[in-house]
């Protein structure tokens, strides 16, 4: 993917060789603030999604198809906000702001592929709920292990291919006006506004695809599992149905509320309260996962319990 990415920068017809990332501040004052907040939602996000993958793979307890599909939502999360918020660390310590054509494109491309590989695990993790809840008798030969792999293996090539897909889209825009970037990294929409070519086949390929990839699996899931969910004539059996589901629900909620006020608008309307928006979802969203899926799950409390006591007792002896 780099050398392609490079090959296109050698034949880029607009001249940029790179980006000021500014930030969506430029007063010190500002910069210290967020510096410290995106530290802050960095190191909770790493350490609590370690301790839940270190939690699923040392409890056999654990060792299910939805904590399974949870560990690797987790290192999705890791991978996502690696890709950002180190960046972004050091663009607001340093008066140096720039980024190669290259390296803002390869960020791009992993921002697009995680967001995509996100949303296809969450969408794989809905499918396992609604089977738990609507099939309960078949869940056992439906989500099977080698079920689990070939879809995450599938998940990683399609998102991939999506990631790449859109990236050379860009690669293909000219940039002949401003290189300044106000914002924190290097984001589609905000790339695109700083565009001096057409950008309308980029923008259609995005929201068609948009719809398909992210909402068609939220719909045929979600909606399936609400309405057996309403059908269940006790009031405490709805209660325990939708019990195995609500965390995954709040993240879901969570995670497309703000991709969808990014996205699924036309390029004219983006403004900063978007921007707001994209830095929930690429940091504010991962940092709550681990929160979100351990709240009122007794199997991982138990887990993290156990792993905390276990380095604890490793380290008295």
């Amino acid at each position: 993917m780099l050398q392609t990415v490079g090959e296109m920068d050698r034949g880029n017809q607009s001249g940029v060789s790179e980006f000021l990332l500014l930030g969506i501040s430029e007063s010190p004052e500002d910069q210290q603030v967020l510096f410290w907040m995106f530290l802050s939602m960095y190191l909770v996000t790493v350490v609590g999604h370690v301790l839940i993958i270190l939690a699923i793979s040392f409890d056999s307890r654990l060792h299910t198809p939805m904590y399974f599909l949870l560990a690797n939502l987790s290192f999705t999360d890791l991978f996502f906000v690696t890709n950002t918020i180190p960046k972004i660390l050091g663009n607001l310590q340093s008066q140096n702001k720039a980024i190669s054509y290259v390296g803002c494109l390869t960020q791009l491309y992993f921002l697009i592929s995680l967001v995509t590989l996100d949303n296809l695990i969450l969408a794989t993790m809905a499918y396992d709920r609604y089977v738990a809840i609507c099939h309960p008798l078949h869940y056992v030969t439906a989500i099977s292990p080698g079920f689990c792999i070939l879809f995450l293996t599938s998940c990683w090539v399609l998102s991939s291919l999506y990631g790449l897909t859109l990236t050379l889209l860009m690669s293909r825009v000219s940039f002949c006006g401003s290189r300044k970037i106000h914002y924190l990294f290097c984001e589609m929409y905000v790339l695109l506004r700083l565009a001096c070519s057409n950008t309308q086949l980029n923008h259609a390929v995005l929201i068609a695809t948009g719809i398909f990839i992210f909402l068609t699996p939220f719909g045929f899931n979600y909606v399936r599992i609400v309405r057996t969910i309403l059908q269940i004539p006790s009031n405490s059996s709805k209660y325990k149905a939708f019990s195995t589901c609500a965390s995954h629900l709040a993240v879901v909620a969570l995670f497309y509320g703000t991709l969808c006020m990014v996205y699924l608008q036309p390029l004219h309307t983006y403004s900063m309260k978007d921007s707001v928006a994209t830095v929930m979802y690429a940091g504010v969203t991962p940092m709550m996962n681990p929160f979100i899926y351990s709240l009122r799950n007794k199997d991982m409390h138990g887990a993290l319990v156990k792993l905390l006591l276990r380095k604890g007792f490793q380290r008295l002896t």
